[in-house]
Formats: C-alpha cells, sequence, structure tokens
C-alpha cells in the first residue's frame, strides 16, 4: 500500500501552507510503565489535544509482548509483519514522532523508510550505560545502533543542552533541546503531613530502585536526620537489606507523592546517568530543594543556586541545601511547564509526506 493511502491529506491556509493537526507517536514506553519518558509523552499528549490536535499512540500494549529482562515492568514487543502499517493505516497521520529505540519503535522506523516517509524521533534513556550495567553489553556498539536509529529523523529531540553535546561528540546529528515540565495542580507547597515520627531532617529519594540510579551514594553516606525512600524496582530487596535503617516507603504517586515532597528538607538526586530527572521538577514545585552531582541532567535543570545545591560531595551539597529557602524552589520550578514542553515538540514536528509547493512567477522574483 503506498504511504499516499496510509496518510491523511492535510488542509492548507489561507496562504496555501499545509496546516495539519493528526500526529502518531511511536513508542515502547507508555503505561503502565512509570518513567520520566512516559510521564514527558503523556502530558505532551495531552497539552496537544488541549489545542486540538489528534494524537494517536502506537505502544507496546497494541502487540504481542514479554517483559524485558531484568527490566520487567518495559515489555517488547513481537511485531508481525504488516501491523505497522494497519495501526498507521488506521490513524492517517500527518505527522510521525518515534519516540524510542526498542521494537516498536524499529518497527515504526523500519516502516518510514520503506515508503518514504519524513519524522522525527527522540532521546530520552542512556540505554548504552544502562545495559552496560546490567548485563555487561559494550556501550560503543549500542551507540553504533543509536546513530542509525536516529540518523534519518528530521530532528532528534533530546531534554537538555548537556545531552545534546554529549551525543554531538558521539555523531549524532540534528539534535534540538526538548525540555520538560511540571504540574502545577499536582505538585505543589503544602504543610508537612508526613515523616512526623522521623528525626528530622527528612531526606527523601524518588523514583526507581534499580542499580544505574547510584542510590547507594545517597543511602550510605553519614548525614544527620532520617533517609527516606518512595520508589519500587528490581534493587529493592538488596537496598533493604544493605541499608536497615532507611525508611522505604514503595511506589507512591498522587497525594501520597505530593505530601512526601512537601514533608521533605531536601531531594536528593544521586544518579550521574540521567538525561533530564524529571522527579526534580517535581520536589522544586513542592517547595523542595534538591542536592545532586554536578552531571548532565543536574546541570541542566538546577541553574539557580536557590534552588539546589550540586557538589561531587554529596554529602556538602544536602548540608548547602538545608539552608536554601522554599519559596525559593517553587519559585524556580514556575519556568518549567508541560506547555512550553509540547509547543517545543510541536515546532519540530515536521510532514510525513513532502508536500509540493508551486511557486509563483511573482514568488519567485
Amino acid at each position: 500500500m503506498s504511504p499516499m493511502a496510509l496518510l491523511g491529506a492535510a488542509e492548507c491556509n489561507r496562504t496555501g501552507r499545509p496546516v495539519s493537526r493528526n500526529l502518531i507517536i511511536i513508542s515502547d514506553a507508555w503505561f503502565p510503565q512509570v518513567n520520566g519518558a512516559v510521564r514527558t509523552l503523556d502530558a505532551v499528549r495531552r497539552d496537544l489535544e488541549g489545542r486540538g490536535w489528534t494524537v494517536g499512540m502506537v505502544t507496546p500494549d497494541k502487540f504481542r509482548s514479554f517483559p524485558m529482562p531484568s527490566y520487567p515492568e518495559i515489555r517488547l514487543a513481537m511485531i508481525a509483519p504488516g501491523e505497522m502499517a494497519r495501526h498507521i493505516e488506521f490513524e492517517r497521520p500527518q505527522h510521525i514522532h518515534i519516540a524510542t529505540e526498542g521494537p516498536v519503535g524499529f518497527a515504526g522506523r523500519q516502516f518510514c523508510r520503506r515508503h518514504g516517509l519524513r519524522f522525527t524521533t527522540s532521546y530520552h534513556t542512556r540505554f548504552p550505560e544502562y545495559l552496560s550495567s546490567r548485563i555487561g553489553m559494550a556501550e560503543g556498539a549500542i551507540y553504533s545502533y543509536l546513530r542509525w536509529f536516529h540518523g534519518p529523523a528530521a530532528s532528534t529531540l533530546v531534554p537538555t543542552r548537556s545531552m545534546a553535546g554529549e551525543l554531538g561528540a558521539r555523531g549524532f546529528g540534528h539534535l534540538q533541546v526538548w525540555t520538560r515540565g511540571v504540574d502545577p495542580a499536582q505538585f505543589f507547597p503544602g504543610p508537612k503531613t508526613m515523616f512526623a515520627g522521623l528525626e528530622g531532617p527528612h531526606l527523601l529519594y524518588s523514583g526507581r530502585l534499580s542499580v544505574e540510579k547510584n542510590i547507594g551514594a545517597f543511602l550510605g553516606l553519614d548525614l544527620p536526620g532520617s533517609k527516606i525512600v518512595a520508589g519500587d524496582g528490581p534493587d529493592l530487596a538488596r537496598l533493604r537489606a544493605t541499608y536497615p535503617n532507611v525508611h522505604f516507603l514503595g511506589h507512591l504517586d498522587g497525594g501520597a507523592l505530593r505530601a512526601a515532597y512537601q514533608s521533605a528538607d531536601v531531594l536528593v538526586f544521586p544518579s550521574r546517568t540521567e538525561t533530564f530527572g524529571n522527579v526534580m521538577l517535581e520536589a522544586l514545585a513542592c517547595g523542595t530543594p534538591v542536592a545532586a552531582f554536578p552531571v548532565t541532567g543536574p546541570i541542566d535543570v538546577i541553574t539557580d543556586p536557590e534552588a539546589g545545591a550540586l557538589d561531587e560531595d554529596l554529602a556538602a551539597a544536602v548540608s548547602r541545601a538545608l539552608l536554601l529557602p522554599r519559596s525559593a524552589a517553587h519559585r524556580f520550578s514556575t519556568g518549567f511547564t508541560w506547555s512550553q514542553t509540547a509547543e517545543i515538540f510541536e515546532d519540530q514536528l515536521v510532514e510525513a509526506r513532502a508536500v509540493s509547493v508551486k511557486v509563483t512567477a511573482a514568488a519567485a522574483v
């Protein structure tokens, strides 16, 4: 079937320029996964739909799948020949965004390349480093695959300027910075309602519990107060056994997660491998300063010294962050909105099929 039959036709405005608001996002990351990529894609989808876009999602739940070894929350899709074409035909998009590099993204990329369609991609996760730490795969080989995967994209959206610099140095091209946001209706300052029975100050980690998050760098610190962990993951049992004095809350969301941020004195973000770190914005929006290493992610987010403290000595960063005003942390967070994130995404979209534009003699002069 030709791409002309698969894709919807774009309407034109008064100038004759195509105006189309039908998008398909192809992603291996989607619910029930809970991570930064899913939160970002969902927030952008909802914002665009609120402004008149039709957004279709092609995700692992559309196919037979199996859990990824060592990371069972991620489902790896098994896509039979023709299945991707059927989903794209059903959505009839004018724009195609491929969000991830797994089986679903790969099938979407192959379809676009086979039919000469243009698309954009995004880079959310440091899979080379993660797979190397988990199963010993060579980082260089994985980066070679990723360069090949993203190479034909009209643009590849990356979370931070630092990440763009790192990927550019590795030979990636067409990189565009695509920042993140936070929902002020979900995360906002409030009274301390948790941790009343625990010795202060209350030092919180929030996120997935896995080896690449470097959580031991926080939990092993000799600091006054209580260390508290909100989250779940494959490293939970080991961390519980290694750090018996740490308070593990399990997975939190909604009001419980907000209350944890509001009740914490500092969010400690020990990861050295994040491409952004959405939890930092969530904590800041609740008025909680951040302590982190000065690496990609934190150096791009914590650009105001009143919002958090960055230091190679993480204990020193925590001590400084405890002195920061909560009002400044909240004020800084208001500069990050999902609407801004969606607008950047929208600006980078391209027509999936090339549009011929007639140039009049007058216009050509």
